[in-house]
């Protein structure tokens, strides 16, 4: 299939783009009042918003009618995402939904990674991979294999609102023998400001067995047709803190919250709790002094040990000192700029914990890094 056909038409992008940009800078329109059976009514303004929906509805009509009738995959047409002019990355744009939105009134880190796992399945199955979720290639189905996570890595500069239209573009790259790797850059579609950026590790597993497999030639030749030819990273500067080693946390720690149970919604399709998952288990034993005063900027976590819907999971959290943390670069602004850098008297760094309740199997580490909450 040729790189032109699998590309989604996006005829909604210009108009999404200026509704983002003049949201609130428009008045609606006071209309005169009528008169239906003695009732008497206003009727409603026309807003931006439904006015911009008028268009795309009259542009993208006949399109939707054709998808209904078979000439394509429906969610293909209206998913507004294609694969890059070259067809070697994947750009997505998506709005924030008030149920993504937290107590900062924006959207949460949690929206933030599922948004990065929604767009990343995506691209798999516009380039032909698997379409039941796994993005897995042909070989990899034959043989039973899998992806899972070994390493996940996310810096936000700045979170997105409510209502707010996101751009996340992605791509995937070889990673040795054992594995592969995906980055993801993400911008405010209104002013292409760079919001944020992530980096990942992935790791081949047979699905039966549930060991780890190295990647052979048959599936990295599938995969290395899609990938850029030069090496392209989110985060290209050698000391980058997504290339830290994340130290063990030792007990006993400062924090911690016992005794979580994975629920049935937590689980995803390969039987297992979800990445996004953890990372909400790790936030539950951050002290509630710094929830209230900072805000996530950095998240890294290695991926160690499966974790099954009849685990208990302990959730352990201790401060990492300024000698602990001595080859960490100094954090990120918020920018948007990978280079960027500001002072650490108002940001703090975090090792976490997770692990099986009474065995005390390792699950899961990681480091977070915080900086000031400032005036909104």
């Amino acid at each position: 299939m040729s790189v032109s056909m699998l590309k989604a038409p996006c005829n909604a992008a210009e108009q999404l783009q200026a509704l983002a940009q003049c949201r609130a800078h428009v008045a609606p329109r006071r209309l005169p009042r009528r008169r239906i059976s003695g009732v008497s009514f206003s009727a409603p303004p026309r807003t931006p918003v439904v006015a911009v929906l008028d268009r795309v509805a009259a542009a993208d009509g006949e399109q939707s009618r054709l998808a209904v009738a078979g000439s394509g995959s429906l969610a293909d047409r209206l998913r507004m995402g294609s694969l890059t002019e070259d067809g070697l990355s994947y750009k997505e744009r998506f709005i924030v939904r008030c149920y993504e939105v937290g107590i900062n009134k924006t959207a949460t880190v949690e929206t933030i990674a599922n948004l990065l796992q929604e767009v990343g399945c995506n691209h798999a199955q516009s380039v032909g991979f698997s379409t039941d979720g796994f993005a897995t290639t042909h070989t990899m189905r034959k043989l039973h294999l899998i992806w899972v996570t070994a390493r996940m890595h996310i810096e936000i500069y700045k979170y997105p609102a409510w209502s707010d239209v996101i751009e996340i573009e992605t791509w995937c790259q070889g990673e040795g023998r054992i594995g592969t790797r995906r980055d993801w850059i993400l911008k405010d579609y209104a002013t292409g400001q760079v919001i944020g950026r992530a980096t990942s590790k992935w790791v081949m597993m047979n699905q039966d067995t549930r060991r780890l497999q190295k990647v052979s030639d048959d599936v990295r030749d599938e995969l290395l047709i899609y990938c850029p030819r030069e090496l392209r990273l989110a985060f290209p500067d050698e000391n980058n803190s997504s290339l830290q080693k994340i130290s063990k946390l030792e007990d006993p720690s400062q924090y911690s919250r016992l005794g979580l149970v994975p629920r049935r919604a937590d689980l995803d399709m390969n039987q297992h709790v979800n990445n996004v998952t953890y990372i909400g288990w790790v936030l539950e034993s951050m002290p509630q002094e710094i929830i209230d005063t900072h805000e996530l900027q950095t998240i890294t976590l290695d991926y160690r040990r499966e974790c099954q819907h009849d685990d208990i999971v302990d959730s352990l959290t201790s401060s990492e000192s300024t000698e602990d943390a001595k080859t960490i670069p100094e954090l990120r602004g918020t920018n948007g700029s990978a280079t960027a850098t500001k002072g650490q008297q108002d940001c703090c760094q975090f090792l976490h914990l997770l692990r099986l309740s009474g065995e005390g199997l390792e699950i899961n580490r990681g480091r977070t890094e915080w900086r000031k909450k400032t005036a909104r």
